[in-house]
């Protein structure tokens, strides 16, 4: 019964996640066709979602601090009480959103009409339609499977203190947040953005060849480590995604599939990847006590330092192989239609 109130809770709020995502990402389309200004979007965005994320440590920070825990119950209440304040708060702004947020029309229909419908099958004709959504992934990938075992690898491979679970992560999130605001400066370019993709991509195999053969001898090093996998993230993010911008250009229209599409993929493949991550490493419970009663201490690197590190890595280079593919516009000094938007 857990497994299935667990997955059924899950399932939902996946889908309404993915419609929150999706038409938010196809906003981002809409309110200009200036390939800067959407790049500049695209890390603005990034760098809310940090400040997201850092908003749930410090509610969590307060809820620790108030109230007193004892027992199981105790500890199942902060966590609710988390919850709550942080659905709290998130209600809070989409209902700034909605009552605050001009909804931004089209002044002319783009290429003919702005009501046209672009049919699925003009995606799958594209050749950058395929670059972009296996970049998309391969980024997703990086950065949902990292976050997924980095709180258990500070813990359990590196032995550090518990109080590292909520440092670490908090670097990471500071670290992206700066280079996301940085990123807004830039002049952007088909070649900038594959290269500063690029640059993410080689600082993230970086970081996993590290987090690979790092002992638990060094772990104050993980902080600076910290430093170097927020930068990485924030670069591929903000780019990876401006990536689907180019791939849209003026296919309005087809925004929303595209966007769509790309988020489905990416939530498949990470679970894909979780699942067979997680499957070895039952596996290597029954070997760690296997070795643990004969007494072995040999050289062994755990599931938790591979998804972490070695994953991570291979799909950062794989990525960023196939950005040297891509054949990418040169963005427009300025906007098609002064002004695009009423």
């Amino acid at each position: 019964m857990e497994t299935i109130s667990y997955s059924t809770f899950a399932a939902i709020f996946n889908v309404g996640w993915a419609a929150t995502q999706v038409s938010h990402m196809s906003m981002v389309n809409c309110i200009t066709l200036n390939s800067t200004s959407r790049v500049v979007l695209a890390s603005c965005r990034n760098a809310f979602t940090m400040v997201a994320n850092l908003s749930l440590y410090a509610v969590a920070l307060v809820v620790f601090n108030v109230t007193t825990a004892k027992t199981h119950n105790n500890i199942e209440n902060q966590y609710r009480w988390i919850a709550y304040v942080s659905i709290f708060i998130g209600c809070c702004f989409v209902g700034v959103f909605h009552l605050g947020t001009r909804e931004p029309r089209l002044k002319i229909g783009v290429q003919g009409s702005s009501h046209a419908r672009i049919s699925w099958s003009y995606w799958f004709k594209r050749a950058l339609y395929y670059q972009v959504a296996l970049v998309y992934m391969l980024t997703r990938l990086v950065v949902n499977v990292s976050q997924a075992y980095l709180a258990f690898y500070v813990i359990n491979d590196l032995r550090m203190a518990q109080s590292a679970k909520a440092l670490v992560p908090a670097i990471i999130y500071i670290s992206s947040f700066i280079i996301s605001v940085t990123l807004q400066e830039v002049s952007w370019t088909g070649p900038r953005l594959k290269g500063y993709f690029s640059a993410g991509g080689m600082v993230w195999v970086f970081c996993g060849v590290v987090i690979l053969i790092l002992p638990k001898s060094m772990s104050g090093f993980m902080y600076i480590l910290s430093i170097f996998i927020g930068v990485a993230n924030a670069l591929m993010m903000v780019t990876g995604v401006s990536m689907q911008s180019v791939l849209i250009d003026t296919d309005l229209n087809g925004c929303a599939f595209v966007c769509g599409s790309l988020s489905f993929l990416d939530k498949i493949s990470c679970g894909v990847a979780l699942f067979i991550l997680q499957s070895y490493q039952n596996i290597e419970r029954d070997v760690s006590s296997s070795m643990e009663a004969a007494n072995s201490k040999p050289y062994h690197i755990s599931i938790t330092r591979f998804g972490l590190g070695v994953v991570p890595a291979i799909c950062s280079l794989v990525a960023v192989a196939v950005t040297y593919t891509m054949k990418l516009n040169h963005p427009l000094s300025k906007p098609l239609v002064q002004p695009l938007l009423e």
